[in-house]
């Protein structure tokens, strides 16, 4: 199933997207939305992904580009782990694990649904580098296999001004833990 958007909620997007490109330069300098918008028209695919991104809470905006083959990454850069993907275990396995108590959904289901792949601990330092994010939550990352097989999972917050990248049992979930993806276009 091809997933689209009608040609009115594809020129809200692009217009939301073109705002916080505009509101935050930090995150993206010396980029032109010209650019930006160029690579979205020739990769529409992508902009249900971002529509998917920005629905439920991420605010997708513009982190990283290359040159050499025109890639651009946009990642959730909500202050806070987006509010519509909280409450969720790390994984399929961490889920099913789970005697009692069974969230809606896990981490890793919930990204490959929307197209996006959750950040790994370096691009999550990445993305606190261009800002503070996730003051007062958590969010899931990417966890190394020799980490998954023995049953836990990463998450990074920021406390104290500082990044902490912490560890639970892939089973288990928060009402402040969500997490954040990218995708590349």
């Amino acid at each position: 199933m091809k997933k689209s958007l009608s040609p009115q909620l594809r020129n809200e997007l692009l217009a939301t997207l073109s705002a916080r490109f505009d509101s935050h330069p930090e995150r993206h300098p010396g980029l032109a939305w010209s650019v930006v918008r160029e690579r979205l028209e020739s990769h529409p695919d992508r902009l249900w992904t971002l529509q998917a991104m920005e629905q439920s809470g991420g605010e997708p905006d513009v982190t990283g580009y290359e040159p050499a083959t025109g890639a651009i990454r946009f990642v959730d850069c909500s202050r806070e782990t987006p509010q519509g993907r909280t409450s969720v275990c790390y994984d399929r396995a961490g889920l099913e694990s789970r005697k009692e108590h069974r969230p809606r959904t896990s981490a890793a289901d919930l990204a490959a649904e929307m197209g996006i792949e959750l950040l790994t601990e370096a691009e999550y330092l990445d993305l606190q580098s261009l800002g503070e994010f996730d003051t007062k939550t958590s969010s899931w990352l990417k966890s190394p296999p020799d980490i998954r097989e023995r049953g836990g999972a990463l998450y990074g917050e920021r406390r104290y001004g500082r990044v902490f990248i912490g560890h639970n049992g892939a089973q288990s979930y928060y009402a402040v833990r969500g997490f954040r993806g990218g995708v590349s276009v």
